[in-house]
């Protein structure tokens, strides 16, 4: 497993024994010999001790492999400059959290804690490529209809800005504006904002600068309990997904209850 090969990778560049890199992480020896020989994983909490003592990011520590790199990228770049807060399960695979309506205002001041991130409801969606970074929101408004209110996207995590593509759906986590969901441009002439578009075009373009961009999500799929007039922006995800439609909605039915 790739998170079990970093910890025996940084153990071994710092020139630690494992009862030494135990002792800097409050565990015990035998511990850490089941990490590397793989024979458990290391739960969320050691994954935060690690990424803080060894100042790796917590994304490339557990989906890249630290002999690959160059020190230099162990930290990854995020829109935020922010270390991407994740959760894993019990075999070290990322979780898809669900960020609720609810829970969207105290995503603005969660969205770097772990421990709010870990208190996210989960949702599980095998039809997702692997080996990325997913979060799902659900949408307010409608100013990308024909997408309805109340959908629910399925966002890739987006590392740098230098990637976002034209004209392309993506939820936005800004401290201006919070969640949104538009059409990004970049201008090519002022590499400090970005230009937003909805798809309803009653409501007008705008610009907001890059550093008020907490987080950036390129838009995957979404799922709706209403379907779309016309043809959707935003391809829904394949027939796969209808076993978890139930499991998603008893999820934030239970949810919007708290």
């Amino acid at each position: 497993m790739t998170v079990n090969k970093n910890l025996k990778h940084l153990r071994l560049k710092h020139e630690l024994t494992q009862k030494q890199f135990a002792e800097k992480l409050g565990l015990k020896q035998s511990v850490i010999g089941a990490y590397e020989e793989e024979r458990a994983t290391p739960p969320l909490n050691v994954l935060l001790d690690v990424s803080n003592t060894f100042n790796v990011s917590m994304d490339v520590l557990t989906r890249k492999e630290l002999s690959n790199l160059p020190e230099k990228d162990w930290k990854s770049s995020s829109p935020s400059k922010e270390v991407l807060a994740i959760t894993v399960d019990t075999s070290g695979k990322e979780n898809v959290e669900l960020v609720s309506q609810k829970a969207s205002a105290g995503y603005l001041a969660g969205y770097h804690d772990p421990e709010f991130i870990a208190e996210l409801p989960k949702i599980n969606l095998p039809v997702l490529p692997k080996n990325k970074t997913y979060r799902a929101f659900e949408i307010q408004g409608d100013s990308m209809l024909p997408v309805q209110p109340g959908s629910v996207l399925f966002g890739e995590y987006v590392e740098n800005l230098e990637s976002v593509k034209n004209g392309k759906p993506y939820i936005l986590v800004t401290q201006q504006e919070g969640i949104v969901f538009k059409r990004v441009f970049r201008f090519d002439d002022d590499n400090s904002k970005l230009l937003l578009v909805s798809d309803n075009r009653q409501y007008e373009p705008y610009a907001i600068a890059v550093v008020d961009v907490l987080e950036i999500w390129s838009v995957r799929g979404y799922y709706s309990t209403k379907l779309p007039e016309g043809d959707s922006a935003v391809s829904p995800l394949a027939d796969q997904l209808a076993l978890q439609v139930l499991q998603l909605q008893e999820q934030l039915r239970l949810y919007k209850k708290r």
